[in-house]
């Protein structure tokens, strides 16, 4: 069924404002991103702004969603393809990370703002990829905590880790400050080696709950069931162990 011309010109005329703000927001950051100077840039009257987008931070939000969605279909790409160490792949997509985060300051200062993240879809998206490559790390053993405290471990040290160097002069950066975050947070939720027997329950009952997706002769009903219950099997152990 073809697409109506007035909505194809509305979502032709969208993209152009998207686009506009989005490279006002590169090179000046959110202040340069004022409704005069993204209607100049796009070729719109002002208001058309308002109409399509509400007010300023609708138009962020969407720029900020625009700019993500390539980026984290890109990784998601990536994260698809990867099929060597788990714990290596996870250094390397850390470091894609940290680099967008650098190369996009104004995008990345607009996620980080408290609520803005669980409202960008693209985001969630970014987080789900970061949750299965966390997920494959447990599948290999070599986890000792729950896969939601790693996957909330690294995203918060990723998030720190980006702030920390934006507020540090160009020419002046720590190059090495992201990667000793990440070997910070590695050492407090990898095993040295994969979870043999005399390991303890933690790393082998994560590495258990990461296979179930393989296991044969499960009902959906009884997979569910078991991950209920290994997940929270991880949960007590990895409390008495912090207590």
């Amino acid at each position: 069924m073809p697409v109506p011309p007035d909505v194809e010109a509305h979502a032709d005329t969208q993209s152009t404002i998207v686009a506009a703000a989005a490279r006002l927001l590169h090179e000046g950051g959110v202040r340069a991103v004022t409704t005069r100077a993204v209607a100049q840039a796009a070729g719109v009257p002002p208001p058309t702004i308002f109409r399509l987008f509400g007010d300023k931070g609708g138009l962020l939000e969407a720029v900020a969603e625009h700019v993500m969605t390539d980026y984290v279909a890109d990784k998601a790409a990536k994260a698809a393809d990867e099929n060597g160490d788990p714990v290596d792949d996870l250094r390397a997509a850390w470091r894609t990370h940290i680099d967008f985060g650098l190369a996009n300051p104004g995008v990345f200062l607009l996620l980080v703002e408290p609520g803005r993240l669980q409202r960008t879809s693209a985001t969630t998206a970014g987080v789900q990829v970061l949750r299965a490559r966390v997920a494959r790390v447990a599948a290999a053993g070599l986890l000792k905590t729950s896969e939601a405290r790693a996957v909330d471990m690294i995203h918060a040290a990723g998030s720190g880790a980006v702030l920390a160097l934006l507020s540090q002069p160009e020419d002046h950066r720590d190059t090495g400050l992201a990667d000793a975050l990440l070997d910070a947070v590695l050492g407090a939720i990898l095993t040295s080696t994969p979870a043999p027997p005399a390991s303890g329950p933690i790393a082998l009952t994560v590495a258990f709950r990461a296979a179930l997706p393989r296991l044969p002769a499960l009902s959906d009903a009884e997979r569910t069931l078991l991950s209920e219950w290994l997940t929270r099997a991880v949960a007590e152990l990895q409390d008495r162990r912090d207590r």
